[in-house]
């Protein structure tokens, strides 16, 4: 009975760990649709990109899953709304002033930031065991995303202190969302929880779409003359969003935060290599050997368990037994 519990157990984080590669696949491919669509000769602003593209998933997810629209309580609402702000506006919102303040090199690097942040959370917060070996993987595999995202050099490295702080403002807000998530997955199922990630994320990103200026381009996403584009906004909307996320938050519920946000450090190189094909991109000496390393950095986060686990010795967040 007991190794037909563990053999069900090893197959599920098996799921776990090929859900987490596919979501990173798909993920990592988003950023060549978002550049497709953000191009010059298209022209969606990033407050566009972001609402239409998740406005769009969320109808869908609406449209099947209809019958339950609120959670059980105010306090789950709450922890929704929190999801979905982190998770969604605010991170896309904060990546995308970043990025206009500071080198897109910087912002990739620090919002790749958001497992390591996770794992001091967890391990401040809920007081968790954090093996030695997650945090050297995790160390190691940054390490990597820093090769891949510098593929021609780190000459291109340069320090802008607003810029970069609000990267790593939007790398904390996706750790804040891992945390707070936790406590919903076992309660709600994942259509669900995505569901309301995506109504609270649309919703506070639609006062920043009324006020900006640009002109609107929801015209083009049905204008079927221009295939590339539809195309590339029904991949955003389905792979990268519905089925991405659908997928995220069981792995998450599978594999726990810290070993699920370590995938993210696989990102910037599914990112490297469609660029390669797509693009024809050339990869250097440090995109290899950034590859190397964030995979290894994976491997031994998930399979390296020394002795030695650090946890924080902080009892504010910690449950009481009660007084026999």
């Amino acid at each position: 009975m007991t190794n037909q519990k563990n053999k069900r157990t090893a197959i599920l984080k098996l799921v776990g760990h090929l859900g987490a590669i596919f979501t990173m696949m798909c993920w990592g491919s988003s950023f060549i649709s978002t550049k497709v669509l953000m191009g010059d000769d298209v022209g969606f602003t990033p407050q566009e990109m972001y609402t239409y593209r998740f406005a769009a998933a969320y109808l869908i997810l609406l449209a099947i899953s209809f019958r339950k629209i609120f959670s059980n309580s105010w306090r789950d609402e709450i922890s929704f709304m929190i999801c979905g702000v982190c998770s969604g506006s605010l991170y896309y919102i904060l990546e995308n002033y970043a990025l206009q303040m500071t080198t897109t090199g910087n912002v990739s690097l620090l919002a790749s930031i958001s497992p390591l942040f996770t794992t001091l959370l967890m391990a401040v917060l809920f007081r968790t065991k954090i093996s030695s070996g997650t945090y050297i993987g995790s160390v190691l595999a940054f390490s990597g995303v820093a090769f891949v995202i510098f593929n021609q050099g780190f000459q291109s490295l340069e320090i802008h202190p607003r810029g970069d702080l609000l990267a790593l403002c939007a790398s904390l807000a996706w750790a804040v969302y891992s945390i707070v998530v936790k406590r919903l997955l076992p309660i709600y199922n994942g259509i669900f929880i995505t569901r309301k990630l995506f109504f609270y994320g649309v919703l506070s990103s639609i006062p920043l779409l009324l006020i900006h200026f640009d002109p609107n381009h929801l015209s083009m996403l049905v204008d079927f003359h221009r295939p590339n584009i539809v195309l590339n906004f029904l991949f955003l909307v389905v792979m990268c969003s519905i089925v991405g996320f659908l997928i995220w938050n069981e792995v998450m519920r599978i594999l726990g935060p810290v070993t699920a946000n370590n995938y993210l450090y696989m990102q910037p190189l599914v990112t490297l290599v469609v660029a390669y094909f797509v693009f024809d991109e050339k990869i250097f000496l440090n995109g290899y050997l950034g590859c190397i390393l964030i995979i290894g950095g994976l491997i031994i986060a998930d399979k390296w368990n020394p002795r030695v686990r650090v946890r924080f010795p902080l009892r504010t967040f910690s449950k009481r037994k009660p007084k026999q």
